[in-house]
């Protein structure tokens, strides 16, 4: 063993804290039963329409489901049933979340990982993946392009785990972000808030990455079946260890960061169970901390570099289920936000927007600095999957437009102090909506004024118009300042929330 992998290994045994996993288990014993949740549903085949119904109206109600009611949603086969579902999904979506999209970018700072994980393109064994991880000066080209050309406020930045994307590189990385300021037709664009993707932390590193000003910290499970677990995710690796990663979120709440995003891999294991795993995380944070996850991201497997996983996997997601699985986390958590990526295919996600996704990607580049380089040509050795949607920004928010969604570009919660439990209570209750559809209006007439194409302002402008009659209608209150600043912002003012 060389000099830099002796330092490799000393690094990777220091990271994991025994006492801050225990100090949240129930008698040695971790919250996510495999032999429970799937005899769950086992027991709920052929369930009864009437108490389909009953839960149906329950979640409506932005209530969350039991365990035992996502059980039997998984079991609906009639097509009769699964049509009421879709229509229950989408009234839930609107009621909470109005008919709004939220648009980011993901952001790859780094691709180099200590971490052997078999379905990945960044495992540490691919020799054939070109690495690179950013400077601060690259970090500031990618995010001109991103602030500057194409007009994204959010991005969801992205670490592998590695000595190179250590706690101090993603401070310093996140405070290079929001210094940036590029200058637009009127003003500036720039990054208004930086939600993390990246490994789990203690406890101590996660108060650093708190007061870098992040927005959510997302850590996904990949796969809560202990046995695919292990079976993905050697042993001698970090990502080895199920219960380390497994209670980073109750971790980074304790360090004080108030939105946390969880997911699951589907395909590596049964949809059904990693479906149920996840809601019964949702539910174990509320419990324990006081709020669930504040988003909950269901990529699908999709072919890496080098990945040993193929096409004869056996459980890889149809889109049918795919399908099945957005509308019963709507049902099951109906408060939460949902996040569908660039994974998918433009037909999936358009689907997807009807099934209670509130959250999208779009001219998205995974290559480390793939927007600054203006390359759209894919590279499996260069990326860590291969994306099913390369649509621009602007022809994603026209096809939204078309579909009477509107782009919200709005991040006031997070700087208002709306995120944790008052996030979340101000869904349930449906407060926040009036909150969003003003910003959702303000925000989205910034970047069309910026950075829509003609044809894409010629579609958007009569939507904006429905939206701003039903501000007059619905909350004819605060109809004063909404206009005032509205019309600030149409003669080149930028950045006006309520």
């Amino acid at each position: 063993m060389n000099v830099q992998e002796d330092r490799q290994v000393c690094w990777m045994q220091s990271r994991i804290r025994e006492d801050e996993i225990t100090k949240y288990m129930n008698n040695g014993r971790d919250f996510i039963s495999d032999e429970e949740i799937e005899a769950k549903v086992a027991d709920r085949k052929e369930p009864d329409p009437e108490q389909v119904r009953d839960i149906l109206a329950k979640s409506l109600a932005v209530k969350d489901l039991t365990l035992d009611e996502v059980a039997v949603l998984i079991n609906v086969n009639d097509k009769g049933l699964l049509e009421e579902m879709r229509e229950t999904t989408l009234k839930v979506k609107l009621k909470v979340y109005d008919n709004r999209i939220v648009t980011f970018a993901p952001f790859y700072l780094g691709n180099y990982c200590v971490n052997r994980c078999a379905y990945c393109g960044f495992n540490n064994d691919n020799t054939t993946a070109q690495r690179n991880v950013l400077s601060e000066e690259q970090i500031r080209r990618e995010v001109a392009v991103l602030a500057g050309e194409i007009g994204h406020k959010r991005l969801i930045v992205v670490y592998g785990e590695h000595p190179k994307n250590d706690v101090d590189y993603i401070v310093k990385s996140l405070e290079t972000i929001y210094s940036v300021r590029v200058k637009t037709k009127h003003g500036h664009g720039s990054i208004r808030r930086v939600n993390v993707n990246a490994p789990p932390f203690c406890i101590d590193d996660l108060k650093k990455i708190n007061e870098a000003g992040i927005g959510t910290y997302q850590v996904f499970q990949e796969t809560y079946h202990k046995k695919t677990y292990a079976r993905v995710h050697p042993a001698d690796t970090i990502k080895g260890h199920y219960a380390w990663r497994l209670y980073c979120m109750h971790r980074a709440m304790e360090a004080g960061i108030d939105d946390v995003g969880i997911g699951a891999l589907f395909g590596l294991y049964d949809w059904r169970f990693e479906l149920m795993a996840l809601v019964q995380h949702t539910q174990e944070l509320e419990r324990r901390l006081g709020v669930g996850a504040h988003t909950v991201s269901f990529p699908r497997l999709v072919p890496a570099l080098n990945s040993v996983i193929g096409p004869d996997w056996p459980h890889l997601v149809s889109d049918d289920d795919f399908k099945k699985i957005m509308m019963i986390i709507r049902l099951a958590v109906p408060y939460t936000g949902m996040i569908i990526t660039a994974r998918e295919k433009a037909g999936i996600r358009n689907e997807a927007v009807m099934l209670g996704v509130t959250q999208m990607d779009a001219s998205s580049r995974i290559a480390i600095g793939g927007y600054s380089d203006c390359v759209t040509e894919q590279k499996e050795n260069k990326q860590q999957f291969i994306l099913g949607d390369t649509r621009s920004l602007d022809h994603l928010i026209r096809d939204l437009a078309g579909m009477g969604f509107i782009t919200s570009f709005c991040t006031a919660g997070y700087r208002c102090g709306r995120t944790g439990k008052c996030i979340m209570d101000l869904l349930r209750s449906g407060t926040e909506g009036k909150f969003c559809k003003l910003n959702a209006i303000l925000t989205f007439q910034e970047w069309l004024d910026d950075f829509g194409a003609e044809e894409t302002k010629r579609l958007a402008q009569p939507l904006i118009e429905r939206e701003i009659a039903e501000v007059k209608q619905k909350n004819p209150k605060v109809l004063d300042i909404f206009t005032d600043y509205y019309e600030r912002i149409k003669k080149g003012e930028r950045d006006l929330y309520l």
